[in-house]
């Protein structure tokens, strides 16, 4: 069995975790229909603080499932929508995917690759000690952040749960991902 969605959420209100539906609706160059984040120009509350015109890197937010169970062995219950992420995968290394690589999600929707989430103190606050289990540091003390990527909607479409998800990897030099 191949990379596939295992969930998809999104929320039209500012909250940190979004509820789970049926299926969401990707809008090209906007984001997730109806969501608070979806937009040509950033959203999320501490960018537009520092410039409401940057452009917004972070329309789609996608985490990987497996993630629940390494946090899970550390006595932390995380699930789907938890994290206020939109899309909820399974069977794929999300965090090994270069800048630039293309997710086809189900028959129409693809999504291209811009970053790490910058994990936030709101993980702090959603449960105690959880944000240390998201974000750490390698052998090197170089950073790693955990919390899933973000993307941008290239080809709009609508999402369901148990939709395949194919990788198609970039051109060139593959550039390893860094936080937007």
């Amino acid at each position: 069995m191949g990379a596939t969605v295992a969930a998809v959420s999104s929320n039209g209100t500012y909250s940190f975790t979004k509820p789970n539906r049926d299926s969401i609706t990707l809008i090209a160059g906007i984001g997730v229909e109806g969501d608070v984040h979806a937009g040509v120009t950033v959203k999320h509350r501490s960018r537009i603080a520092q410039d409401p015109t940057q452009p917004n890197l972070r329309q789609v937010h996608l985490i990987h499932e497996e993630l629940f169970a390494e946090v899970g062995a550390a006595g932390h219950h995380v699930a789907p929508g938890d994290l206020g992420e939109n899309i909820t995968t399974r069977d794929i290394d999300l965090l090994g995917l270069p800048v630039g690589t293309l997710l086809h999600l189900g028959d129409e929707a693809v999504v291209e690759v811009t970053g790490l989430r910058n994990p936030c103190v709101q993980i702090e606050a959603f449960q105690e000690g959880l944000l240390k289990k998201v974000v750490g540091r390698d052998e090197s003390g170089a950073v790693v952040r955990k919390a899933g990527i973000m993307s941008v909607v290239k080809v709009g479409g609508v999402v369901r749960p148990g939709d395949a998800i194919e990788v198609e990897l970039p051109d060139g030099p593959h550039r390893p991902l860094d936080r937007v």
